[in-house]
């Protein structure tokens, strides 16, 4: 297995170098640096990491596919996104590696076996209507549809570079993706730090994703129809 962990970040100097360090106990990591106006590739290439930076935000589905991209040119066939802000742990990429063998994406659950006690409400209940509505359009059962912290294939990889969203939308539109091709998803139980995260959801994302969630729904009417 040739392993890299991608770290997508934008505006985290706060937490990058240490969330580097971590995660070079387990594979080299690629920080993709999306615009930052901070310190964030400054750091995160002290921290011994390799940076790839975007000329001005693009946002996150875009860094994502920036360092899957580059990660497949490097010749790399297992991908661990993980997030710069320090919520995920690194210590918990072995599980998630573990169970990359036989699936295409293996998502690091905060809700699979004991719920954390830390995790603000609003996230719980956003991600409680989320995870239900993509359990229902996909057919996967899953419990996290929105941690960024996963494990991808080499071929699912390749499927997820065609998808044309570059918000946060790309991380759902992953289930979507993998469902179209058969890919199998599995779930890993992951613990979680919450501090003081930046949120970057605006009343803008959160139309844009009540949109693509009204297309999928669509997709399905359709696939009932023909």
């Amino acid at each position: 297995m040739n392993l890299i962990t991608i770290i997508p970040a934008y505006n985290e100097e706060l937490a990058i170098k240490n969330v580097v360090k971590e995660a070079l106990h387990y594979s080299p990591v690629l920080v993709v640096d999306d615009g930052s106006n901070d310190e964030t590739f400054q750091l995160a290439k002290e921290a011994g990491a390799e940076v790839v930076k975007h000329p001005q935000n693009m946002g996150k589905g875009a860094a994502i596919k920036t360092g899957l991209k580059t990660g497949l040119n490097k010749g790399y066939n297992t991908f661990v996104v993980i997030d710069g802000d320090g919520q995920h742990k690194p210590d918990d990429i072995p599980p998630l590696i573990s169970a990359i063998q036989g699936a295409g994406v293996v998502i690091g659950s905060r809700f699979k076996g004991k719920l954390p006690e830390n995790i603000p409400l609003q996230r719980k209940i956003s991600n409680a209507v989320t995870t239900s509505i993509i359990r229902y359009l996909t057919g996967y059962s899953l419990t996290d549809s929105q941690s960024g912290f996963r494990a991808i294939s080499k071929d699912a990889a390749k499927l997820f570079l065609d998808i044309t969203y570059n918000d946060y939308i790309y991380e759902s539109e992953m289930f979507h993706m993998a469902a179209k091709h058969d890919i199998t998803i599995k779930e890993v139980p992951i613990s979680c730090r919450y501090g003081n995260e930046k949120s970057y959801i605006t009343w803008i994302t959160v139309l844009n994703y009540v949109l693509f969630i009204s297309r999928l729904f669509l997709r399905k009417i359709n696939v009932f129809l023909d």
